[in-house]
This record gives C-alpha cells, sequence and structure tokens, in this order.
C-alpha cells in the first residue's frame, strides 16, 4: 500500500476516503477483500474515526459494504452488473463526447490530441496497464470538457463502478489495437467538429468493451472447465 502522506487542507474523511478509492480502482485492495482498518490506521497515522466515516462514505457510493461483525468489504462487480452498466456508460459518455466536441476551444483540442498520443504511444508498447491508465484520463477530459454537470454528475458516479473492472478487457489479445482503433476514429471525429460521429464513435467504443470483456469471461469459463475435466 501506499506511503505515508500528509493529509491537507479539505474534511480528513473526504481525503482518506479518496486514499481509499484510490486502493480499491488500483486493486491494492482487490473485490471481495475486507478493509484492513487496523493496518490503514497505523500506516496512515490517523484514528479509526475519519477511516470509518470514510468507509461510510464509500459505502453510500455503492463501492464497500458493511459486512455486520465482520468489517468492510469491497463490492464485487457481477457479470450481470457489467452487462447492464456498459450500455448505460455507451449512452452517457457518447453524450458526453457529443457536447464536448460542441464545445471545446483549440486548447481543449490541442489537450485531447497529448492524450491521444499518449494512448498512441502506450498502445504501441501494449502496456496495459499504461494504456488503462491513459484512456481514463481521456475519457474524464471529454467528460470535463463536455461542460455539463448534471451529466458530469451521472458519469461520474457510474464511472467508478467501471473502474473496479480495471480494464479487465485490455487483457484479451488484439483487444488494445481494436482500442486505439476506436480511439482514432473517436478523435478524428472530434477534430472535424462532427459531434454526432463523435458520440456514435464514443458509444459504440463502449460497447465494444462489453463485446470484448464478454469473450474473456467466455475464454476464461472455457480454460476453467477444461482444467476442471483434465
Amino acid at each position: 500500500m501506499s506511503d505515508v502522506i500528509p493529509f491537507r487542507g479539505f474534511s480528513l474523511h473526504d481525503q482518506v476516503a479518496e486514499r481509499v478509492r484510490g486502493l480499491i480502482f488500483d486493486r491494492t485492495i482487490a473485490p471481495g477483500d475486507f478493509i484492513d482498518e487496523n493496518a490503514l490506521s497505523e500506516q496512515w497515522q490517523i484514528s479509526r474515526t475519519p477511516l470509518r466515516e470514510a468507509l461510510k462514505v464509500l459505502a453510500a457510493e455503492g463501492l464497500v459494504e458493511l459486512v455486520p461483525r465482520r468489517g468492510c468489504r469491497v463490492i464485487e462487480i457481477a457479470e450481470q452488473d457489467a452487462d447492464e452498466l456498459f450500455p448505460i456508460m455507451a449512452l452517457l459518455e457518447g453524450r458526453c463526447a457529443l457536447e464536448a466536441t460542441q464545445r471545446m476551444t483549440d486548447a481543449d483540442l490541442r489537450e485531447l490530441q497529448r492524450m491521444h498520443d499518449e494512448l498512441e504511444r502506450t498502445a504501441a508498447e501494449n502496456d496495459v496497464d499504461g494504456y488503462y491508465q491513459a484512456n481514463h484520463v481521456f475519457h474524464s477530459f471529454v467528460q470535463r470538457v463536455a461542460g455539463n454537470r448534471w451529466l458530469d454528475r451521472v458519469t461520474a458516479d457510474l464511472r467508478k463502478f467501471v473502474r473496479m473492472l480495471r480494464g479487465r478487457q485490455l487483457v484479451l489479445p488484439g483487444r488494445i489495437e481494436a482500442s486505439i482503433n476506436e480511439h482514432r476514429v473517436l478523435i478524428a471525429a472530434m477534430k472535424a467538429r462532427d459531434g454526432v460521429r463523435a458520440e456514435r464513435a464514443m458509444h459504440d467504443h463502449l460497447l465494444a468493451q462489453l463485446a470484448a470483456l464478454k469473450t474473456l469471461r467466455a475464454r476464461e469459463a472455457a480454460a476453467q472447465t477444461a482444467a476442471q475435466s483434465a
């Protein structure tokens, strides 16, 4: 887990909540794991009170669940959850791409191109973790440029659950190559200031992630069955 870093500004429990989210999103604390409150309190040199308040915040967000007499456990995203979540995110992120394309300045477009260049670099190196991180930054930037506080609110809320999967579909052979091609279509549409085409490209990109995830799950299930039969 991370080193001790002084907490500054804002409320302590909000900062603790943000730090625990980070541990969950990078899978330092994996889905299904119980959070070791004593270890975190000691490591971060804080009392358990702000940590427990932080865990209540994360429970309200749906990222963890409180288990009576056992503590706090990170949720697990089931197959059905993913199957239901991605089509909704496709609609929301598609709308983000549309509104961002309509609103973005030349400076925004230059920054978007810089982020795309990072995606190209990590894709060329087949760097799954690097690509995942660059992809998250890119999507978050598009969401922010859209400038719609209601769209931002609901998209940000659901994006937390997408992050729980930590880009699992990217380990599918050929998926990074397909993903970067989808991004090329998207940024070409945005550079052409074609919001409708950008919306469709983003929508299809999210559904392609779901299709890849389903393929990966099917292959893993087949491999597990074959191993049990051996």
